[in-house]
């Protein structure tokens, strides 16, 4: 069996910021770039409010300044995108209501949206809650 939501999660790894080799993600060979951590980003996105919604784009650029990085990594930051909304939803179907509210983050009509398992019905619905 794989890792659980949870266990991807508390993966054990700090943020750090890599000197590239070749260029990647829209960066080049000899930028700095950062690989975040599912704990960072969740506390990112935990900050937003309500009502408000935040693109991975300036996710990804807030917190490569925070670390005075040239980018952030835009695969390791969907993956852990991911693990953040599928246990949200996890967390959800165990009753719980204080979650990280990764709809402010993950657009509806993403490609991201469509690999969460909630589709992007449900993240459309929880930003028009917010608006009200």
């Amino acid at each position: 069996m794989g890792k659980t939501w949870r266990e991807k999660y508390d993966n054990g790894k700090d943020p750090i910021v890599k000197k590239l080799e070749i260029q990647y993600g829209g960066m080049h060979a000899g930028d700095q770039m950062l690989i975040s951590s599912p704990s960072e980003i969740d506390q990112y996105i935990r900050a937003i409010p309500s009502g408000r919604t935040i693109t991975v784009e300036q996710l990804r650029t807030d917190l490569a300044q925070k670390h005075k990085a040239d980018g952030t990594c835009p695969l390791t930051t969907g993956i852990f995108i991911r693990i953040i909304s599928e246990l949200a939803l996890e967390e959800i179907s165990n009753g719980t209501h204080k979650v990280t509210p990764f709809w402010r983050v993950v657009d509806p009509k993403s490609p991201l949206a469509k690999k969460i398992s909630c589709g992007s019905e449900f993240i459309a619905q929880k930003r028009k809650e917010e608006q009200h």
